[in-house]
């Protein structure tokens, strides 16, 4: 694949006739207004990942069905992926973004008023969680397809670690919001999660540059085979091809969902409080968090093979680990193990999207990564439900271990064990 020369004005450059180079990062109003606006979405939707099981734990007292509300979230965010990576190559991106806000906005504050009168069923927040997640599944590639526009090539690699952490800081902050405003009321994570949209939302408004490429005088119409476009990428890519084999595998075992499902459920066992549980979860959001912090560091000094290899083998260590720990906030820091590796394998992965996939399929191919990623993890969401109210937290761990193994073999590939940076990819 070749990678398709951004038109200049699009991309921030230091005030004067550019002869500098690009602006510090940290300059570029436009990205940080996109990346602020993110992070509030991203609030509002890790704050929902620990409320909404925590009201069907409340309604149902069934973990099973606290699995499967988290299972149908993220299929939803699976399916509408491809769909709002569609849109991103063909309609205006800071639209798409703002009408999701905007509707996630409205159907937080309806599920509210509607929780306040006490009327809430299981089907009704199922619903509430399906729709808020098929308006984030469309807003997500978007979003990153946008980057492409803000960001001068040469500040690719920065604004992903950046995005990570970004990620890694709403679910930190989210699941320790979501349960102490659980505490004062069932409708009080839900108040909190509209006004993140709110805000979010108003920084969208502040971004002047355009979005993506201007568009080419009969460009490519929209088509169902089009739509596709990003599965074809991904098939042909020699590195992000087996690269995805392995996530899939590990996001069977590793979702961030099914993992916080089973910390949730290990801990109302184990008679932990609302807040308990809330903090247990940000501690694995914090080794996220504290991964990110470190990514650009990490990938100057550490080989992307080195990367994944030791996230990869890892992972089932630690969910033995899980197995035989007692108590509760201890599942939060082996958790953080091993979620302080993801943000550098993240990096590295949207790197090489960023650096050989044009404009004009940039949404596409990140739906395609999207759907791909989320592929595995409704499985294995439903699957922790199921062994949890079964056989314990025991298992649950034990099986874990044995997938995310199975996941690691998919590194030991030449092609895996011999990655080359992102930087490599884009100059050949």
């Amino acid at each position: 694949m070749t990678m398709e020369r951004p038109q200049p004005y699009l991309h921030p450059e230091r005030p004067g006739n550019g002869a500098e180079g690009p602006a510090p990062l940290i300059r570029n109003q436009d990205f940080q207004a996109l990346w602020t606006s993110r992070f509030f979405a991203g609030l509002g939707k890790e704050s929902g990942e620990v409320a909404y099981p925590l009201l069907i734990l409340l309604l149902a007292g069934s973990a099973s069905q606290a699995g499967v509300i988290g299972a149908a979230q993220v299929a939803t965010t699976m399916i509408m992926a491809v769909v709002g990576g569609t849109l991103a190559d063909h309609v205006d991106r800071r639209a798409i973004l703002l009408v999701c806000d905007i509707g996630r906005l409205l159907l937080l504050v309806a599920f509210a008023s509607i929780l306040l009168n006490g009327e809430a069923d299981v089907p009704l927040v199922i619903g509430v969680a399906v729709t808020s997640s098929a308006l984030m599944g469309i807003s997500n590639p978007v979003a990153m397809a946008a980057i492409k526009q803000l960001v001068p090539p040469s500040q690719i690699a920065s604004a992903s670690a950046q995005n990570q952490i970004r990620f890694f800081s709403t679910t930190a902050l989210g699941a320790p919001l979501a349960g102490s405003l659980f505490g004062l009321g069932r409708a009080f994570p839900f108040l909190a999660e509209a006004v993140c949209y709110l805000l979010s939302t108003a920084l969208l408004l502040r971004i002047r540059r355009p979005m993506q490429a201007p568009r080419r005088v009969g460009g490519e119409r929209w088509t169902l085979r089009g739509t596709v476009t990003g599965f074809a990428l991904l098939t042909r890519h020699p590195i992000l091809r087996p690269m995805m084999c392995w996530i899939i595998g590990f996001n069977l075992a590793f979702t961030q969902t099914g993992v916080f499902l089973a910390i949730i459920a290990t801990a109302n066992e184990r008679g932990a409080s609302n807040l308990l549980v809330g903090v247990t979860v940000s501690l694995a959001g914090m080794g996220g968090l504290a991964g990110a912090l470190v990514a650009g560091p990490v990938l100057r000094a550490v080989s992307p093979s080195r990367i994944f290899l030791f996230t990869a083998w890892s992972a089932p260590v630690c969910a033995l680990v899980l197995a035989v720990t007692p108590g509760v906030l201890p599942l939060g820091v082996i958790v953080a193990f091993v979620f302080a590796a993801v943000p550098c394998v993240n990096a590295v992965f949207y790197g090489y999207v960023a650096a050989t996939v044009p404009d004009h399929h940039q949404g596409r191919a990140l739906g395609a990564v999207t759907f791909m990623a989320l592929l595995s993890q409704p499985i294995g969401i439903v699957g922790v439900g199921l062994v949890f109210d079964l056989a314990g937290p025991i298992p649950v761990f034990v099986t874990m271990a044995v997938v995310s193994v199975s996941a690691a073999l998919f590194t030991l590939g030449t092609t895996m064990r011999t990655l080359p940076r992102p930087e490599e990819v884009a100059v050949l």
